[in-house]
């Protein structure tokens, strides 16, 4: 085996570490992201609870908005009537006069 010969199985065995090293570099990073991802979906199901609390906390205050309203629907109904709307303004006119 001439010197051509040997770089050759050098370059062999040069070659073989450096993908043993980016073996064990990827599964170190691979780890790391592993983690962070775990981590993040954590934060993401605790955020997720906070907003499902808080979505449940509007509905109630909408619900109890709508209760409150409710002996008045009537009288906001005529109220908003294109009817009613152009009275009152025929009245503002007058006023203004």
């Amino acid at each position: 085996m001439g010197t051509a010969g040997w770089v050759g199985v050098w370059l062999l065995v040069a070659s073989i570490v450096l993908v043993i090293a980016e073996g064990v570099l990827v599964a170190v990073w691979g780890t790391a992201v592993a983690r962070r991802t775990r981590a993040l979906a954590e934060l993401m199901e605790a955020e997720q609870g906070l907003i499902e609390a808080d979505i449940k906390r509007l509905r109630s205050a909408l619900d109890e908005t709508r209760r409150l309203w409710k002996p008045y629907r009537r009288v906001l109904r005529w109220l908003r009537h294109p009817i009613a709307i152009a009275l009152f303004q025929s009245y503002r006119r007058r006023a203004a006069r």
